[in-house]
C-alpha cells in the first residue's frame, strides 16, 4: 500500500513539474509578445506623430495661402 501511495505521489509531482515547465514556457512567450507589442506600439505612435505634424504643416500652409 505504501509503495502504491509513493508511486501516486511521484506521478503527481511529475505532473506538477510538467505543468510548471509549461507555465514557465508560456510566461516567457507572453513576455516576448508583450515586448514586441510595446515596440510596435512605440513605432506606431512615432508614425502617428509624424503624420500629425505633416497634416498640421499642410493646414498651416493652406491657411497662409488663404490669407494672401
Amino acid at each position: 500500500m505504501l509503495e502504491k501511495e509513493l508511486e501516486e505521489l511521484e506521478d503527481k509531482i511529475d505532473a506538477l513539474l510538467s505543468s510548471h515547465r509549461e507555465l514557465q514556457h508560456k510566461n516567457r512567450s507572453l513576455a516576448n509578445n508583450e515586448t514586441s507589442l510595446m515596440d510596435e506600439r512605440a513605432n506606431l505612435m512615432k508614425k502617428n506623430d509624424l503624420a500629425r505634424n505633416k497634416v498640421e504643416a499642410m493646414i498651416s500652409r493652406l491657411k497662409g495661402l488663404e490669407q494672401h
